[in-house]
């Protein structure tokens, strides 16, 4: 890694009272410039992050969705002049220790995008199987409609360079927002990089908002959102490279 960049690590936040604190002081020891987008929490992780010492706290006043908050701070990423950001969740399922190995991926990289399934790690957990078929499935589809190779269409922990943000134009408010990205950073020709990360499952019973709990609805309206992203950019006269043009897959230890 350039020593002269400068790098943003950026937590999207909905109600995560117990961990939030644990997760922030974690990252410290990871990363200097710290954003907490605090999507709409109720259950007391304004008045936790309140508290916090030497992070920026973006709040948005009502719950947005997940792509929102990370649309939150991709913007201040690029307002503030960022060299790039790392995104990871504040659940306690994403890693802060990771956070310099996949900036110093990005080196070669515009985007680098974690996987749970490129390598086992020991302490691995058992995915959900409804999430993991759904996982498969969407995965499929994007590698078979856009020519890439990827293993994990929804892991959150990614290192994005902020020049390659600002060829996109991600819209999407919540957790399809993935399936918008992958097909404007095929269509835009970025270097992708895949790279292993554990598989860590605590909330076997997280919620994804009403209707999109029940399994065949989520799975469709993935791909109504896949679907209208590619037609978004082909109306836009932008073509996709050859599969395995733009993306690479390392297995580290």
């Amino acid at each position: 890694m350039n020593q002269s960049e400068k790098w943003l690590a950026a937590l999207p936040v909905y109600n995560e009272v117990d961990s939030v604190a644990g997760v922030i002081e974690e990252v410290k020891h990871y990363a200097d410039d710290i954003l907490i987008v605090n999507d709409g929490s109720t259950d007391g992780t304004a008045d936790v992050l309140a508290a916090c010492h030497g992070v920026e706290v973006l709040n948005h006043q009502r719950n947005r969705g997940y792509g929102a908050a990370l649309i939150s701070a991709f913007r201040y990423a690029i307002d503030n002049h960022y060299d790039g950001i790392v995104t990871l969740d504040c659940d306690g399922q994403h890693q802060p220790k990771r956070i310099p190995e996949f900036i110093r991926a990005a080196a070669s990289s515009d985007l680098v995008s974690g996987s749970r399934y490129l390598q086992y790690f020991e302490d691995d957990s058992e995915p959900p199987p409804e999430r993991y078929a759904i996982n498969r499935q969407i995965t499929e589809e994007i590698n078979a409609q856009l020519r890439l190779k990827l293993t994990d269409a929804f892991c959150g922990v990614k290192a994005y360079r902020t020049e390659a943000l600002l060829k996109m134009h991600i819209t999407d408010p919540g957790y399809a927002m993935p399936l918008e990205l992958w097909v404007q950073a095929a269509a835009s020709r970025l270097q992708i990089l895949e790279i292993p990360v554990p598989l860590i499952y605590l909330d076997l019973n997280r919620s994804f908002g009403g209707v999109l709990d029940e399994a065949e609805t989520r799975l469709n309206y993935y791909r109504e959102v896949l679907n209208r992203a590619i037609s978004s950019v082909g109306n836009a006269d932008m073509v996709f490279p050859t599969r395995g043009e733009i993306l690479a897959s390392t297995v580290e230890d």
